[in-house]
């Protein structure tokens, strides 16, 4: 699923990022190279980020 369509960006990739240290969204994008844009994305990801984070 698209998280980001401004930035392409997967639900997958934003789970890789949130397993592999990010906690916010800000973070997650830094570790995909990308920056957030017009930011509907924002809530989404960060209910991603939450849910792995509470996996860990």
């Amino acid at each position: 699923m698209v998280v980001c369509v401004c930035n392409a960006i997967r639900e997958c990739q934003v789970r890789d990022a949130a397993r592999t240290g990010s906690n916010t969204v800000c973070q997650a994008y830094q570790t995909l190279g990308r920056r957030p844009k017009c930011g509907q994305c924002v809530t989404f990801a960060r209910s991603i980020i939450e849910s792995e984070r509470a996996v860990a």
